[in-house]
């Protein structure tokens, strides 16, 4: 979770918050949650808003 903390430059709290709530997809192996960089990735493109 720290490293996709890291990748979206915000803090690991913030990315449990999203898999609690659900708005990431992710894998859980055991106890351990695993997410995709593409999924990060699909979660930055949506909130883009484009230019005029």
């Amino acid at each position: 979770m720290a490293q996709a903390g890291d990748y979206l430059r915000t803090g690991e709290r913030f990315v449990r918050r999203l898999v609690a709530e659900r708005r990431i997809s992710y894998v859980k192996l055991g106890k351990y949650v695993r997410l995709q960089r593409s999924t990060l990735d699909a979660f930055i493109e949506a909130g883009r808003i484009p230019c005029d």
